[in-house]
């Protein structure tokens, strides 16, 4: 998965530009456009004025959009709001980010999309869908149900003050502008149990069992010494190149900090949600059992596909990619000669037999460092683009480790001071089956997140939106993708690791069917999770996280076999119309280059590339 957390990701969907067909009314005179609204005087502009126009409100837009959202700017290096945090759960903030999305999309809109061609299309495409998506999801109050275990702000805000995030710890000012964000970020959790409390009022409040999860990680930020807290971490490796004075300074004034702000907050915050929210708590799961729950679920498909799939659809399409897979994964039992004949003995061989798991953490992690250094010498036979960022391989952080995800990856800066990072979680090793390795690999560096995003951000030409926004249908859709060509580019030597990608695959189609099952068709936690006990050899507290992970996030998993599916049909319709002209790197790069596109967009694009090999 990629790294999306809950602040980055609610801050981002606040600020995020967007756009179905609508446009202004037009007259065309020559080579020159009238552009029509009801309240504006015509502007006459020709082509490349159009052109102009569009990129300079692009900038604008975005350097505008990094004020009102100051993580997205650490997140991209530019260090001038390091020292904020804005209240975005607040009303206030949500009013600001509204007004923002209305008036950047209507300066948009008010330039013809007939003037515009090529990228410049492409951006207005995706900067009015991205927009209306935005403005359409303002009928859902998410703001009133702001965490979760997996979604969970406080452990982001603990993960920005540990030094090993997006937060930078390198000179005085730094460590000064962390200060000054604590006060912010104090705000923000205090907020939260504003609006759960408004949330228990309307009736939108969180599963109970979702609830559970989040007490004890932030208990673990409850600490009774300074020194003991993960927000200290700064102090502990402060700079030689520090005088004494400012080290006793920060030192001082870091301890107090947290004594006096940060602990408090998170005792706060814990208390609430132990004490009072989780009797409030329901006992369902599903997003349809909230209030017009049914919509809002459609909403999140609409969201994390760019498709108008809808609940039957991507179910079937699950019951039907699971059917295939298990399959599949019966041929690999007669490759390796196994001699049980049920999946269910195959999947207690796997999970019960050590020669398949690590007994320590480092090990794991070196294993997954060597894979680095061996994919990264493959690359070339499948791509002849490749990003100028690196990555590193780090174990998840211990205080989130129990609810997290078995694997993730976080962007680095583009310029590459900052590399991207591969993490792992250690949590329990059962979790990590070494034939697992090489996909998860794949899918969450490269050829895959790290790849894809890194080579996103580093495209100059296109508009700063574009190279640090996202969508989850194509970045996973990618990753997943990625998995599936592991063959041709040399991996999946042995029949295990092949298993591996087979497991991971059956991973994301069951996600289809249960998440579906949870949000639209009343399944139970226990049913989902017993569904993928039954189809996977996954570890059981592995199966109870992703379950409550489909929980916490509905919609957001079936997006992978989607934009996968997507990215394979496009392949397999570019190798069949340009035959002995297909290039296989030359496909990826057209995939690639345009950083992510909803799918329409893609489809619309790589067939314009097709038709233009085919003239050529």
């Amino acid at each position: 998965m990629t790294k999306i957390t809950a602040l980055s990701l609610s801050i981002a969907l606040a600020l995020s530009a967007c756009s179905d067909d609508n446009q202004m009314t037009t007259q065309t005179q020559g080579d020159t456009t009238v552009a029509a609204s009801n309240d504006k005087p015509e502007v006459t502009m020709t082509a490349e004025q159009a052109s102009e126009k569009l990129n300079q409100l692009f900038a604008e837009n975005f350097e505008e959009g990094l004020a009102l959202n100051p993580i997205q700017a650490t997140a991209i290096g530019d260090k001038r709001y390091n020292d904020q945090l804005p209240n975005f759960l607040s009303p206030e903030f949500q009013k600001k980010s509204h007004d923002f999305t209305v008036k950047w999309l209507d300066k948009i809109k008010s330039i013809d999309r007939g003037l515009l061609s090529g990228q410049d299309r492409l951006s207005y495409d995706v900067f009015v869908y991205q927009s209306e998506m935005q403005l359409e999801g303002e009928q859902f109050p998410g703001h009133l149900i702001p965490i979760n275990q997996s979604n969970n702000i406080a452990s982001f805000f603990a993960q920005l003050g540990s030094g090993k995030s997006l937060q930078p710890f390198e000179t005085v000012e730094d460590y000064e502008n962390w200060l000054k964000r604590v006060n912010d970020g104090i705000a923000v959790m205090d907020q939260i149990i504003i609006n759960m409390n408004q949330g228990i009022e309307q009736n939108v409040v969180q599963p109970k069992a979702l609830m559970e999860k989040v007490i004890p990680q932030l208990k673990a930020h409850v600490v009774e010494s300074p020194e003991d807290s993960v927000f200290y971490q700064p102090i502990a490796n402060l700079p030689e190149s520090f005088s004494a004075e400012d080290k006793e300074r920060l030192t001082a004034e870091y301890k107090a900090s947290i004594n006096q702000q940060i602990v408090p907050a998170y005792q706060r915050l814990h208390d609430f949600i132990k004490d009072d929210y989780l009797e409030h708590a329901r006992d369902t799961f599903g997003l349809s059992e909230q209030p017009n729950g049914e919509a809002w679920y459609n909403y999140q498909l609409k969201t994390y596909t760019t498709t108008g799939l809808t609940a039957d659809d991507i179910h079937q399409f699950g019951l039907d990619e699971v059917a295939r897979i298990r399959a599949e994964m019966k041929q690999v039992m007669k490759e390796v000669d196994f001699e049980g004949e049920t999946l269910a003995e195959w999947f207690a061989y796997v999970q019960s037999n050590p020669e398949f798991y690590y007994d320590n953490e480092e090990d794991l992690l070196q294993g997954y460092r060597d894979l680095q250094t061996k994919v990264n010498k493959l690359l070339p036979t499948m791509f002849d683009i490749e990003p100028k960022s690196d990555y590193e391989v780090r174990a998840v952080e211990a205080y989130r480790a129990e609810s997290s995800a078995g694997a993730s990856y976080m962007p680095g800066s583009p310029d590459g001071s900052r590399p991207g990072v591969f993490y792992v979680n250690t949590f329990n090793l059962k979790g990590q089956p070494k034939y697992g390795m090489e996909t998860l690999s794949i899918h969450e560096a490269a050829p895959g997140h790290h790849f894809q995003i890194s080579l996103q951000q580093e495209v100059e030409g296109l508009p700063m939106f574009r190279r640090f926004g996202g969508l989850s249908v194509f970045s996973e859709g990618w990753a997943l993708y990625a998995e599936s060509i592991g063959k041709e580019m040399g991996m999946f030597t042995d029949p295990m690791q092949y298993y591996g990608r087979l497991s991971d695959e059956m991973l994301r189609a069951m996600r289809l069917v249960v998440d579906t099952g949870l949000h639209a068709k009343g399944w139970s936690r226990q049913q989902a999770i017993d569904y993928m006990m039954e189809n996977s050899s996954m570890a059981d507290t592995d199966v109870i996280s992703e379950v409550e992970r489909y929980i916490a996030w509905p919609g957001q998993a079936v997006s992978y076999k989607v934009g996968q599916r997507e990215i394979s049909r496009l392949r397999a319709e570019a190798e069949k119309a340009l035959g002995d002209q297909f290039d296989i790197r030359e496909f990826h790069t057209q995939v690639l280059i345009d950083g992510a596109l909803p799918m329409p967009v893609l489809k619309t694009k790589i067939r314009e590339w097709i038709k233009t090999k085919e003239q050529s």
